[in-house]
């Protein structure tokens, strides 16, 4: 599948308000791809050295390079301007609450390129929109279960339909726990090494409970019963006994799923009347914990049988004086 495409209208319409951005010209322009999730100042570009130019990126424009620009004659500041839009950049933002100058803007709005205004001070825009650029560059999925925040564990839950997820999610909302997200889960790639869990915005807060119907967590158990979104450090899968042929009785084998490129611990469950499904995840994401802090329970007791099997469990003490 390939990738989305990042316009500058969805950079602008996803942090217009975040950003405090405005459109002041060149609108016809806003489907103009945005290549590369960072920003850059073009000040070198303006001077007329562009050897090296990133225009790939967002521009962003300050006090310095608005203050060179005003330096300029009409005809030379005219001709700085065409120099920076023919490489076809994005789109200019213009930081401080600084007015563009209206040549800018007619040549903006000849040559189609958009131009933001924002009244954040330079340095502190810049910051928020790389990582605006980088959550929306974010290599994105959708993974089918419901997502639960235990202890700081963030569990996707999955099975086939009817095999008892919603019924298990519920029980661990009423035992304290938090809904991230219900039957499906969107996940993206944070820092390429982390994958991170949410909730399509329509059904966040919700979920459908088989003979009941839609309700809303929030207002059911309170706000602490949800979480907008979670990193994803454990993927159960439901299965009935039946389709359980091989079941690691010890838990020696560490399984993973790839999500996003990514890694993750898995743990399948076998499904049989009787069975606490709530309990048995609480207990596997407790496992993922203890892990983590460095503790493995089945490799903990390999160890000690073998000890004992070679004798250093249970040696003789050292000869001395009586």
């Amino acid at each position: 599948m390939l990738p989305e495409l990042v316009t500058v209208e969805r950079f602008y319409k996803e942090n217009a308000r975040p950003l405090q951005l405005s459109l002041v010209a060149g609108a016809t322009g806003l489907k103009r791809v945005i290549k590369e999730p960072t920003v850059n100042r073009p000040g070198l570009a303006l001077a007329g050295f562009t050897r090296y130019f990133a225009h790939k990126r967002v521009q962003v424009i300050g006090s310095a390079e608005s203050s060179f620009l005003r330096s300029l004659p009409v005809q030379e500041r005219e001709k700085r301007c065409l120099g920076l839009f023919k490489f076809r950049i994005p789109c200019v933002v213009f930081c401080r609450g600084i007015n563009p100058d209206p040549l800018l803007l007619k040549v903006a709005e000849q040559l189609e390129v958009p131009v933001l205004k924002c009244p954040l001070i330079t340095m502190r825009f810049i910051n928020q929109a790389t990582l605006a650029l980088e959550t929306i560059f974010a290599p994105r999925g959708t993974e089918m279960g419901s997502m639960v925040d235990i202890l700081g564990v963030g569990v996707i839950i999955r099975g086939e339909s009817g095999i008892g997820k919603s019924e298990c999610v519920l029980e661990l909302i009423e035992r304290g726990y938090s809904l991230v997200a219900d039957d499906i889960t969107r996940v993206s790639l944070v820092d390429g090494k982390e994958v991170l869990g949410t909730s399509p915005p329509i059904t966040r807060n919700h979920m459908e409970v088989r003979g009941i119907g839609i309700i809303n967590v929030a207002a059911m158990f309170g706000v602490k019963s949800i979480r907008t979104e979670k990193r994803v450090d454990l993927v159960v899968t439901l299965k009935t006994w039946q389709e359980v042929t091989d079941v690691d009785r010890l838990g020696m084998e560490d399984e993973y799923i790839t999500l996003l490129g990514v890694q993750v611990p898995h743990i399948t469950i076998p499904v049989r009347p009787g069975r606490n499904l709530a309990r048995l995840v609480e207990v596997a994401a407790m496992q993922v914990k203890l892990k983590i802090l460095g503790h493995n329970p089945a490799r903990e007791l390999d160890n000690r049988l073998i000890a004992e099997m070679t004798g250093k469990g249970n040696s003789p003490p050292p000869p001395g004086n009586p």
